[in-house]
């Protein structure tokens, strides 16, 4: 997920903001049932951490902006296996039970791990042992999310409730491959996935939470499935021999470090727009859980909608990532703030 385009992020309006947040809190229902999550959780014990959160994505982008990238993508595998805890950071060690979620196949492609540790150093200076890790996810796919939208319904000040807390434990490999798809995935399945990581927007939610694949790129161990020994009859012609150029042979490898790639939206690679469902409708979609999103009557319409307005795309996102990252956050006795993100912290 490097080159392409930058944009800066800008601010939106009051009213529209207002408007955002009336959808955000109003249409989506959220996961946090102990009601631990809240508006400014942090405004008396760091009353900077959101900026500083903030500063530091912008930070990145500009010196690596794969960056922004990585934080959507980390939020969703965190999020989606159980709850929202930073489970997915913690590396295997005598004081973490369990193996790495990281090195889950799921995981494969993962990367930037290590500015997590920037982001969260940074808050340890100002205020230690305060802001949990599963809130630097959270705060840094949000800040992210908005310098790849450019802002809009997605401006980095978008309301996002705090106060999540770290895992103890990471998740096991079974239980991550059970809860995120895979590329192959059914839209059942992944209608059912989002469900059960407390997104309750249904098909029009999922249409727009897989619009992040708008951004970044697929290694080709996950394509050459649609490629070989014939193009998938459902891709348009000259983009599959587009793909066979990027992925010239059948036996792509994921243990490889210099993996072959494709980019998922090659006219704005680095921009978090709707031209995602407009390759979808010209038969570009470039994984096949994508392409099926305009196959299936229950997401078709949504993407239609979406490919036709930006905004709405936008909009809908933005509703449906904070639904997600509110997903059955862990209650007071349950975990921790983790000083390192890395690991548990010590007896």
């Amino acid at each position: 997920m490097m080159g392409g385009s930058r944009i800066p992020s800008t601010l939106v309006a009051a009213a529209t903001l207002m408007s955002s947040a009336l959808i955000l809190f109003c249409c989506f229902t959220t996961g946090d049932a102990n009601g631990r999550l809240k508006l400014g959780y942090y405004s008396s014990s760091c009353p900077r951490a959101e900026d500083i959160v903030r500063e530091q994505v912008t930070q990145l982008y500009h010196k690596h902006g794969n960056t922004a990238v990585s934080w959507l993508r980390a939020l969703f595998h965190d999020c989606m296996v159980g709850s929202c805890d930073a489970s997915l950071l913690l590396d295997t060690s005598p004081g973490a039970a369990g193996v790495s979620e990281k090195s889950s196949p799921r995981s494969f492609g993962m990367r930037n791990f290590k500015y997590v540790d920037v982001i969260k150093s940074a808050l340890e200076r100002e205020c230690p042992g305060t802001v949990s890790c599963a809130d630097v996810l959270a705060l840094a796919a949000r800040d992210g999310a908005a310098i790849l939208a450019g802002g809009g319904p997605l401006a980095a000040d978008m309301p996002m409730r705090t106060g999540r807390l770290d895992s103890r434990v990471a998740a096991s490999h079974a239980d991550v491959e059970r809860a995120i798809p895979d590329h192959n995935a059914t839209v059942s399945e992944v209608l059912a996935a989002f469900a059960a990581a407390g997104v309750s927007g249904g098909a029009e939610a999922v249409t727009a939470l897989l619009g992040a694949h708008s951004v970044g790129r697929v290694h080709c161990a996950n394509l050459v499935a649609r490629l070989y020994p014939a193009v998938d009859a459902g891709v348009d012609p000259a983009y599959g021999e587009y793909l066979r150029g990027r992925c010239p042979t059948a036996d792509a490898r994921e243990d490889t470090r210099d993996v072959a790639y494709a980019r998922n939206d090659r006219v704005t690679p680095m921009v978090l727009d709707n031209m995602y469902y407009k390759n979808l409708l010209a038969r570009r979609g470039l994984l096949l859980v994508d392409q099926r999103l305009a196959d299936d009557p229950r997401t078709k319409p949504f993407v239609e909608r979406m490919a036709a307005d930006n905004d709405y795309f936008h909009d809908r996102f933005a509703a449906a990532l904070i639904a997600l990252s509110e997903n059955n956050p862990l209650g007071a006795g349950e975990g921790e703030v983790r000083r390192d993100c890395r690991f548990v912290n010590p007896a």
